[in-house]
C-alpha cells in the first residue's frame, strides 16, 4: 500500500513539473560585457539542481576523506576490543574445563587489552557501558582458575581488584558482578573450612541476593561448619519454603538440625527456649520429640516438663498404631516408664495404659510399661506378673535389663533371696551382652 502511495505521488510530480515546464516560456538573461547570453527558464532551473548536486557530492567526499583517519582508528579499536571479547570466552572456557592455568592467562590478557584500550582512548571514542563489568568477571575468572590451583595470593590479588571496581563505578552491573564475586569468596572460604570467614562475605550481601537459594545454601553450609545449629535450622527453613530440597530430604535435614539446637542447650530453661522455637511441624516429628524428652530428663529429671511432650506421642501410638515402628514404641515406653516413675501415682495413666495394653496384647513393651506402673502404684502381684510376662520377650536391652531388676527388687521385697538372685544375675547378663 505504501509503494502504490509513492507511485502515485511520483506521477503527480512528473505530471505537475511537466505542465510548469511545458508552458514556461520565460527567458533567463547573463550580461558578460560585451557578451549577451539568453537561456531559457528551464535550462537555468536545470542547471541549478545539477550545480547543487555536485557540489553537495563534493562536500560528501571531502568529509569523507577527512573522516578516514579517524575510521582507521574506530577500526582498530573495535578489532581490539573483540579481541577482549575472544579472550574473555577463552578465559571462561578453560576454566570451565579445567585447564586453570591458561584461564588465568587468557583473563590477564583481556585486562592488558582493556588497559591498552583505555590509554590510546579519546574524548571521541566513548567506550562500551559492559566495560567495567568485563574487567569484573576477568577478575573473577582468574580468583576462580587461582583457587583451583590453591594459589591463595593470585586468588586475594584478583578478588580485591572486583572489589576496588565495585566500589569506583557502582552501577548496576558492576553490583551484580561484585554479589558474584562475595558468593565466591563465601565458598571459597568453606572449601578452605572457614566457617566465619564464609558468614562475614555472606554477611555482606544485599537482603536481596542474601535470600536467593545460593546464598541460603551457602549459609546452611557455613552454619553447619560452625555449629550455629539453630541459624542453620532458620536457614533451611527458608530453603525448604524455596522447594531446594525434596520432601524426605528436607525432613531429614530440619529433623537433624532440631536435635543438634537441642543438643545445644546446657539447662533447662534453654532447652525450653529451644524447644519453643521449634516449629509445629518439628514439633511433631517422632525422632524430635523423643530426644527432646531424653534430654530434658537428662538435664533436670523434672518429668512434669516432660509429660506434655509425651503425651501427643502415647496417643499417637494408642489410637494409630500403623504408623508407629517397634522402635518407637520402645522409646516412647522407655521415656514414658521413666517420667511416670518421677512422678506422683496418676490412677488416669494407669487406666489408660491397661486399656492399650489389652487393646494390642502382642505388644511386649505395654507389658513392661504397665508392670513399672503398677510397681509404682504399689501393685506388687501385678506387677510381678507384668514383668515376669514382658522381661524375656522384650528386645530392648534397657527395658529388659529394668525389667529384671524390678522383679529382683520385687522378691527382695517379698524377701525371696535365691529368686532375687536369679534376677540380678539375669539383669546382669543382660548389661553385659
Amino acid at each position: 500500500m505504501r509503494a502504490a502511495l509513492w507511485l502515485v505521488a511520483l506521477f503527480g510530480v512528473a505530471v505537475a513539473s511537466a505542465l510548469l515546464a511545458g508552458s514556461n516560456q520565460s527567458t533567463v538573461t547573463v550580461f558578460w560585457s560585451p557578451h549577451r547570453v539568453d537561456l531559457s527558464m528551464n535550462l537555468v532551473l536545470l542547471l541549478l539542481v545539477a550545480l547543487f548536486t555536485v557540489l553537495h557530492l563534493a562536500l560528501r567526499a571531502l568529509s569523507a576523506l577527512f573522516e578516514l583517519p579517524h575510521q582507521a582508528r574506530r577500526w582498530r579499536l573495535q578489532q581490539k576490543e573483540r579481541a577482549m571479547h575472544a579472550s574473555l570466552l577463552d578465559a571462561l572456557t578453560q576454566m570451565l574445563t579445567g585447564r586453570y592455568l591458561r584461564s588465568i592467562k587468557s583473563a590477564e590478557h583481556v585486562l592488558d587489552l582493556e588497559s591498552l584500550l583505555a590509554s590510546v582512548r579519546t574524548a571521541d571514542d566513548p567506550a562500551p557501558r559492559h566495560l567495567h563489568q568485563l574487567r569484573a568477571l576477568a577478575h573473577l575468572i582468574a580468583s576462580e582458575s587461582a583457587h583451583a590451583l590453591r594459589d591463595n595470593e593470585v586468588r586475594a590479588k584478583h578478588l580485591q581488584a572486583v572489589l576496588a571496581l565495585g566500589q569506583e563505578h557502582p552501577s548496576e552491573a558492576v553490583e551484580e558482578t561484585l554479589e558474584a564475586a562475595y558468593l565466591g569468596a563465601a565458598r571459597w572460604a568453606l572449601r578452605d573450612r572457614d566457617a566465619p570467614e564464609a558468614l562475614r562475605w555472606l554477611d555482606g550481601l544485599r537482603h536481596g541476593p542474601a535470600r536467593r537459594t545460593l546464598s541460603l545454601r551457602l549459609r546452611l553450609k557455613a552454619t553447619r561448619l560452625n555449629q550455629q545449629h539453630s541459624m542453620a535450622l532458620d536457614t533451611a527453613r527458608l530453603l525448604n519454603k524455596h522447594g531446594a530440597f525434596s520432601d524426605t530430604a528436607a525432613q531429614s535435614l530440619l529433623r537433624e538440625l532440631a536435635i543438634a539446637s537441642l543438643n545445644d542447650a546446657h539447662d533447662t530453661a534453654q532447652l525450653q527456649r529451644a524447644w519453643d522455637a521449634l516449629e509445629p511441624a518439628e514439633h511433631a516429628q517422632v525422632d524430635v520429640v523423643l530426644h527432646a524428652s531424653q534430654r530434658m530428663l537428662a538435664l533436670s529429671g523434672q518429668a512434669e516438663l516432660v509429660m506434655p511432650w509425651l503425651t501427643p506421642l502415647w496417643n499417637r501410638m494408642v489410637q494409630q498404631p500403623d504408623t508407629c515402628t517397634p522402635a518407637m514404641r520402645q522409646k516412647v515406653v522407655q521415656l514414658l516408664a521413666r517420667a511416670l516413675l518421677m512422678l506422683p501415682t496418676d490412677t488416669e495413666w494407669l487406666a489408660s495404659i491397661d486399656r492399650a495394653r489389652q487393646a494390642y496384647p502382642r505388644w511386649t513393651e505395654l507389658h513392661y510399661l504397665a508392670g513399672m506402673v503398677c510397681w509404682h502404684h504399689a501393685l506388687w502381684g501385678k506387677a510381678q506378673q507384668m514383668l515376669e510376662q514382658a522381661a524375656p520377650q522384650l528386645t530392648h536391652p534397657e527395658l529388659q535389663r529394668q525389667a529384671w531388676r524390678t522383679l529382683a527388687q520385687l522378691a527382695e521385697h517379698k524377701e525371696e533371696t535365691a529368686r532375687a538372685q536369679m534376677y540380678w544375675k539375669r539383669a546382669a547378663e543382660v548389661a553385659a551382652a
